[in-house]
């Protein structure tokens, strides 16, 4: 597969890059960024032939898929300009920040038989995987509450300038949020429901007012399940990355829990015990039923996957872990959730 680089501006990008490097069947066909500086930055970090524009990276017809990574608020059409054009997509998270960009990229990707992958690194965690496994196998029965936060630290002097420049962003619920969202959808199985409450609002970058930073939302899966999130810029740096509160899952069922946290290597499993308590005299069998009743602590072995040889597999019409459409349809769930914050913010 030869895959070309389309916008370098978001660090996430060169992590792709750096997969695709190592990746035997993979060849980078070159690199093609709009504005000079973050070119002139990217060159210091790698070493790709340099496309003199877009058109002239899309017209390649040695290039498979093109990998997306500008600046928020123009990828959704730097993604359908690559369908139009006949290429496979793989892009940084957000895909793009209108559910109109949205409509356009799944109608072209079905008609054109396309694959369009995204990163989202949760998938490939192996607590999170196990948590899949283990609602699958009904150990906590149907679920009825989701709780997650996956907050980031603002780092106002360290992001892009473009962070912060209105139009280019789309909101913090489809920027972070997307992965709370995605993983959810992964672990449980359901399809999203509605959106109750979503509220957004500026808190932490006080230099733009407008960059509404902060983000919540209360909803329901299709099940009927009450789902709430917090997934604002507000974990202290540089630390935020290393708190519990930075992708923290909980999935209560009808018959026991679930708790884990991405990166953390471990996951609790607490299940309803229906057994009748045996008398307190009985120290021996109360013994034994407060062990049976103790939380279940696993350290699962990391998952050897990534974003990029799961989107090889998709265009190859090999086996994937999720069905490649997914990555769409969690992408809705975050515009969509998005949409209604937009529509409800004074």
């Amino acid at each position: 597969m030869r895959i070309a680089f389309a916008g370098l501006r978001h660090g996430h990008i060169f992590s792709l890059y750096a997969m695709a490097e190592k990746e035997p069947d993979v060849t980078i066909a070159g690199i093609w960024e709009e504005e000079p500086a973050a070119l002139a930055a990217a060159r210091e970090r790698i070493d790709a032939p340099v496309y003199p524009s877009l058109e002239a990276l899309l017209a390649d017809e040695s290039v498979d898929a093109v990998a997306v990574g500008d600046y928020y608020g123009i990828r959704g059409q730097r993604v359908i300009a690559a369908l139009r054009a006949g290429k496979h997509v793989i892009a940084d998270k957000p895909l793009c920040t209108s559910l109109s960009e949205l409509d356009e990229i799944e109608r072209l990707s079905r008609e054109k038989n396309l694959q369009v992958g995204i990163m989202l690194s949760l998938r490939y965690d192996a607590t999170m995987r196990l948590a899949r496994t283990l609602v699958q196998e009904g150990r906590i029965g149907t679920i009825r509450n989701v709780a997650c936060t996956g907050q980031h630290p603002i780092d106002y002097p360290q992001r892009a300038g473009w962070y912060f420049e209105p139009g280019k962003h789309g909101g913090t619920f489809n920027d972070i949020g997307i992965h709370g969202f995605d993983a959810i959808a992964m672990v449980t199985g359901l399809q999203y429901g509605r959106t109750l409450f979503a509220r957004q609002w500026n808190c932490y970058a006080p230099e733009c007012p407008h960059f509404l930073d902060s983000a919540q939302v209360m909803g329901e899966w299709a099940n009927g399940a009450a789902f709430m999130s917090d997934v604002s810029y507000c974990a202290p740096s540089p630390s935020g990355y290393r708190l519990p509160t930075y992708w923290r899952f909980t999935f209560w069922g009808a018959d026991g829990m679930i708790e884990c946290r991405f990166h953390s290597g471990e996951l609790l499993l607490a299940r309803n015990i229906t057994e009748t308590l045996p008398d307190r005299s009985d120290e021996e069998a109360m013994r034994a039923f407060m062990q049976k009743a103790e939380p279940v602590v696993y350290h699962p072995e990391p998952i050897d996957d990534n974003e990029l040889r799961e989107f090889i597999r998709a265009v190859r019409g090999e086996e994937t872990y999720l069905p490649p459409r997914s990555c769409l349809d969690s992408t809705r769930i975050a515009l969509s959730i998005q949409h209604f914050a937009d529509e409800h913010t004074v």
